[in-house]
């Protein structure tokens, strides 16, 4: 069997298994909250289900519940007859809630938040995992620095327009303090307080409003983004800003007879601040025919290099530039705030006929497993990131109002509770009913745009994965 073949199968072996572990677990978790919570408080648990429909497996514990794993991975629920009879969805009861003591309004509602909370409690010992052993952080995401605008952008449909940024004036060295007066401290919370944006202009076009510092005095920016790439998020045209340390030069290359070396920092292009590789090779990139000015760093002195005429543009593998990772130690409660942050700015965007954010655009089932998958691959460390991220979503979504989660059922026990008497069952069944017909043509909708967002990813790795030397021509 060839190696290449055998590496592939362990490290598919490698991605199942942390889903099961860490995906599955975490949906364990979330039941094991309201379980224990049920138990602390006397209510009767009949099942313990992973996994909605029939079971895959199941047995009968001494205890008189039933534990089983089901075949539709949606979640899991206990059954609790005496707090909410969930037929249609959870099976029929074989004692009935007739049978058993009521249960008071104070033990419903911790039943209920227990799996939210055990979610939270999962993520934050997650969080002090990654607080004690640390996580590797490269330079360009620490950050709000920019360090390149582009010129232009590609729309969805591919045509190319001026990029947002260029057009407001935007420069390299910028520093990015807020959006829309959200304070950000680095790239990526700059990305998600963009693409999760609600402003508008009048004409009903993308609006963003960056507070920046710009050699040292703020200043306040009006953007326009543009709806860009097949996903069509929120773009301006700009990349984060970091040191172009040189790795590697190949001195048969222009930058080689230029007399560029290992340890140089590049620092302009023809007098043009350079902060990012991108816009190091667009830069040079302008006119290939023409000789360029190039500042570096070397060794503490500053140095200008001429870069000669060529008849092509650089490329790949002229130069190397070495990536600065060093090992961060964030808190437990920075790293559980920021996804809370961010999931309760995605659940505004998708209820905000102002946003640009839509069910087409986030992730379902499929789309989880997917970034498992990748995140397995990246290592250990990043799988826990997003475990922690996985774990503040789930607490998040089951707390919504919605019939089927546990914020629904919150709010029928708050109604029953401020009403008198309970519900009528068959207004919650059929409620019920409709919102898990709902949930699960959601999903399905949902994981059509998982499943080509998936399939595009495997496409551009085959496309950049490297051609072996025996088939090159």
């Amino acid at each position: 069997m060839p190696i290449d073949l055998i590496h592939s199968l362990a490290q598919n072996a490698w991605s199942v298994f942390l889903i099961v572990l860490f995906f599955g677990g975490s949906i364990f978790v979330h039941e094991l909250g309201h379980y224990l919570a049920a138990r602390a408080r006397g209510v009767h648990v009949e099942v313990f289900s992973i996994g909605f429909g029939p079971p895959i497996f199941s047995w009968k514990a001494g205890d008189g519940t039933r534990y089983q794993v089901a075949w539709i991975p949606l979640g899991g629920y206990v059954l609790l007859p005496q707090i909410a009879d969930l037929g249609p969805l959870e099976g029929d009861s074989q004692v009935g809630a007739a049978q058993l003591p009521p249960v008071s309004y104070a033990t419903k509602m911790l039943v209920f938040a227990a799996g939210a909370a055990f979610n939270v409690l999962f993520a934050f010992s997650l969080a002090c995992i990654i607080w004690k052993v640390g996580q590797p952080e490269n330079v360009e995401s620490e950050s709000t620095q920019i360090g390149y605008v582009s010129r232009t952008i590609d729309l969805a449909d591919g045509t190319r327009v001026p990029s947002p940024a260029s057009q407001a004036g935007l420069q390299v060295g910028d520093v990015v303090k807020s959006i829309d007066g959200h304070a950000v401290s680095n790239w990526s919370e700059l990305n998600d307080t963009l693409v999760t944006g609600t402003g508008r202009d009048a004409a009903g076009n993308p609006v963003s409003v960056f507070v920046l510092e710009r050699a040292g005095k703020p200043l306040t920016v009006t953007l326009h983004p543009r709806l860009a790439g097949e996903e069509k998020w929120r773009r301006i045209g700009i990349q984060p800003g970091y040191e172009l340390l040189v790795h590697a030069v190949d001195a048969k290359s222009a930058m080689g007879a230029a007399g560029l070396l290992p340890g140089d920092r590049v620092l302009s292009v023809n007098g043009q601040p350079i902060m990012n590789v991108n816009g190091l090779a667009e830069e040079l990139d302008l006119d290939p025919s023409k000789p360029c000015q190039l500042g570096v760093s070397r060794n503490g002195s500053r140095l200008g290099l001429v870069v000669p005429a060529r008849s092509q543009a650089l490329q790949d593998g002229d130069v190397e530039f070495s990536v600065g990772y060093h090992m961060t130690h964030p808190s437990p409660f920075e790293q559980v705030a920021q996804p809370v942050v961010m999931t309760l700015r995605t659940v505004w965007g998708l209820l905000n006929p102002h946003s640009d954010i839509g069910l087409s655009k986030v992730s379902g089932p499929v789309g989880i497993v997917h970034i498992f998958h990748a995140a397995a691959e990246a290592g250990l460390r990043t799988v826990l990131r997003i475990t922690i991220l996985i774990n503040v979503n789930l607490a998040i979504l089951n707390l919504l109002p919605v019939p089927v989660l546990d914020g629904g059922q919150m709010l029928f026990a708050t109604i029953g509770r401020l009403r008198g008497r309970a519900l009528p069952v068959n207004f919650v069944m059929a409620a019920q009913s409709v919102f898990m017909v709902l949930l699960v043509c959601m999903v399905l909708y949902i994981s059509i745009f998982d499943v080509r967002r998936w399939s595009r990813d495997v496409r551009e790795s085959h496309a950049q994965a490297p051609v072996p030397a025996a088939a090159k021509h």
